[in-house]
């Protein structure tokens, strides 16, 4: 195990004139100072080192089915893992088989809340010749024959007979580099209670959450959610759905918010635009920056938010930023994980680093980070099981 170990009060040198000036009006939220320490949780990388059948993936999300957000799964709860572009087939001896494929994303259950391989299930699709699929296939009115998804976010709405929703991005291959890929759509994917993998009964529909901003860089919501409300176990309810989205090379985050009732009503959708809520999604703020495509925001037990990301997007740091909202105003950032040594080849990158609060012991947070490389099938054949999610656990102090 790495003793990588950041203890004590962090300050932070480089903050903005805006934040630091709100430090000094009283009862201003500290944004910049937070005593935590930080290790590896070597038990949650081991639960993702398969040797059979799933055996890799990345955009790992984490919905637990009873609906509530905040607290740690309990024993008889269930969770469902979501991946985006993942792996099936035979790793033995170290070696990767022959007939190995990738699909574009799968899931998993884990029973209770522990890192334990007998309680984990996955699942993907067949096609008609018995090979394995994607679980989710786009096909809205808006759907290109050759489009598939990543994942972004999902909840289970318990306004709306407990539906799990999970965002679909839209995706299509533009040229055959390791980045030859574009966002061309946002979709929700809509699952029944009670629905069982490959969700046959689900739904889909298009959605106007996708946009071009100012300088023609595309954007889109769904890269976290924050479920504000008391059903949720949310420490300070004021009944909304937060949607975190991720626009331009800077890694911008904007804020939606909607009541859950009027989650598919998408005119009831309003955008935060710096001071207030609007209807015109062309107006919304940008809350921060260098944040990541997928990221998650959580309460912390002092009453603060951690927004928590890999800095700029592709970086070897996991970062967090300090909240005084679910919509900010967000303190500078806080580096709470050095990934260099995962990176054991030149060619292995890290990115999308999140949260997994319904995995996390009160006052910690269980944070993902997803490992990959550029010349992915290369390194693949010779580290089969590098393509899969690290653990790290971050215990949280109080600042006095």
């Amino acid at each position: 195990m790495k003793k990588f170990v950041f203890a004590g009060i962090l300050y932070c040198l480089s903050i903005v004139a805006l934040d630091a000036a709100a430090q000094t009006k009283p009862g201003a939220v500290n944004l910049t100072d937070l005593k935590f320490t930080v290790h590896e949780a070597p038990e949650w990388t081991a639960l993702l080192k398969r040797d059979s059948g799933w055996f890799g993936g990345d955009g790992i999300y984490t919905i637990p089915l009873n609906g509530i957000e905040h607290k740690q799964a309990g024993e008889k709860d269930k969770v469902l893992f979501i991946f985006s572009d993942s792996m099936i087939g035979e790793v033995r001896e170290g070696t990767l088989t022959t007939g190995f494929k990738m699909i574009h994303n799968s899931v998993a259950y884990l029973n209770g809340n522990k890192p334990a391989a007998n309680q984990m299930k996955f699942y993907w699709d067949e096609d008609k010749a018995g090979q394995p699929e994607s679980i989710f296939i786009p096909r809205t009115t808006k759907t290109d024959s050759t489009d598939y998804y990543w994942l972004g976010d999902g909840f289970v709405n318990q306004e709306m007979a407990n539906t799990t929703y999970i965002f679909g991005y839209r995706v299509r291959n533009v040229s055959s580099g390791a980045f030859g890929f574009k966002e061309v759509g946002n979709t929700l994917i809509k699952i029944p209670a009670g629905s069982k993998p490959p969700y046959k009964d689900l739904q889909q529909m298009d959605t106007p959450f996708y946009l071009t901003d100012k300088d023609g860089d595309i954007g889109s919501f769904g890269a976290g959610i924050y479920a504000n409300t008391a059903k949720t176990g949310a420490p300070k309810p004021d009944g909304y759905l937060y949607i975190y989205g991720v626009h331009g090379q800077r890694k911008n985050m904007m804020v939606a918010r909607v009541l859950p009732k009027d989650f598919e009503t998408f005119k009831k959708w309003t955008f935060y635009d710096g001071t207030a809520w609007v209807s015109d999604m062309n107006k919304v703020a940008d809350v921060t920056d260098n944040v990541s495509n997928e990221l998650s925001v959580t309460a912390l037990p002092d009453g603060r938010y951690a927004l928590v990301f890999q800095v700029g997007g592709m970086s070897t740091a996991v970062g967090l930023r300090i909240g005084a909202s679910p919509v900010g105003p967000f303190g500078p950032i806080i580096k709470l994980w050095d990934c260099k040594p995962d990176l054991t080849e030149k060619t292995y990158v890290v990115y999308n680093a999140k949260a997994h609060p319904s995995l996390s012991a009160p006052g910690e947070l269980l944070i993902s980070y997803n490992i990959n490389s550029v010349d992915f099938i290369n390194d693949l054949k010779k580290q089969p099981n590098l393509y899969r999610p690290r653990f790290i656990r971050v215990k949280f102090g109080s600042i006095k």
